[in-house]
């Protein structure tokens, strides 16, 4: 990699300069996802400058997300793969009747290696903004799945959803393997032929237990989807609010023009 000079003229601060060379090379696949940066000793004898100036240039990758630092072992390229969402598509019956829930089909899209962890199941009284979405009475309960998705062993999103229990009880909803289709195959063989859904889509820092989960650097925010599913009858009967890593996703969504 060839790392550039600080011109002293330009009223931007050395470490600005300095980041603004390791962006680039990581923009012009120099240095690419899992490769090390130069260490702040490194930069410090090629810039000629103080080694906090190298300390701050490394810091302001990293709090775009673009680096990790990972104890003992120096800073490195985090360049995780983007999973493209395509909501026109990854709810299709198409993937259900395939045996593909909806991230198996978006990760084969993707030309990644899906796998799930960290899965809970639980029955409890909804929170409030859930209820509202499901229409349901103070008494009503549900069930609650909750789980984390990794790409290639990377966490990428944490989800969570909600089923009224009169309609989880008895199905492989409450089973940590719901089967091929998924919670949406479930729900269609439970009677609840799907209709369509509503997406809320909104961006924001991650909590710290977000953080952890999603083994995120600081500085890097998420977005909060929460769609809720709606059967032929118009019936809401699944809300699934998810927590996505945002490097790693696009949302691309198709809308007629008519």
């Amino acid at each position: 990699m060839q790392l550039g000079e600080i011109d002293r003229s330009n009223d931007r601060p050395p470490y600005r300069q300095i980041a603004d060379h390791l962006r680039a090379a990581i923009d012009r696949g120099e240095l690419t996802a899992g490769d090390r940066l130069p260490s702040e000793a490194e930069l410090t004898r090629h810039y000629s400058v103080a080694r906090m100036t190298a300390r701050q240039a490394i810091q302001e990758l990293r709090t775009e997300g673009r680096v990790v630092a990972e104890h003992g072992r120096g800073v490195f390229v985090r360049m995780p793969a983007p999973v493209r969402r395509l909501a026109s598509d990854r709810f299709a019956r198409k993937h259900r009747d395939a045996g593909q829930a909806a991230f198996l089909a978006e990760a084969d899209k993707a030309g990644v290696r899906p796998s799930v962890d960290q899965i809970e199941i639980t029955e409890a009284a909804p929170p409030a903004d859930v209820r509202e979405r499901l229409r349901l009475s103070e008494d009503e309960r549900v069930a609650v799945r909750s789980r984390r998705y990794l790409a290639d062993d990377r966490p990428i999103e944490v989800a969570t959803s909600f089923v009224p229990l009169t309609i989880a009880e008895g199905t492989a909803i409450l089973e940590a393997n719901t089967g091929p289709g998924g919670i949406y195959a479930r729900l269609e063989d439970a009677g609840h032929l799907l209709d369509h859904f509503v997406e809320e889509v909104t961006a924001r820092m991650p909590t710290s237990v977000e953080r952890g989960h999603l083994a995120l650097p600081d500085g890097v925010p998420v977005l909060v989807v929460v769609r809720t599913a709606y059967d032929t009858t118009g019936r809401p009967v699944e809300v699934c609010d998810t927590v996505k890593a945002a490097p790693a996703y696009v949302l691309e969504y198709e809308i007629p023009a008519r």
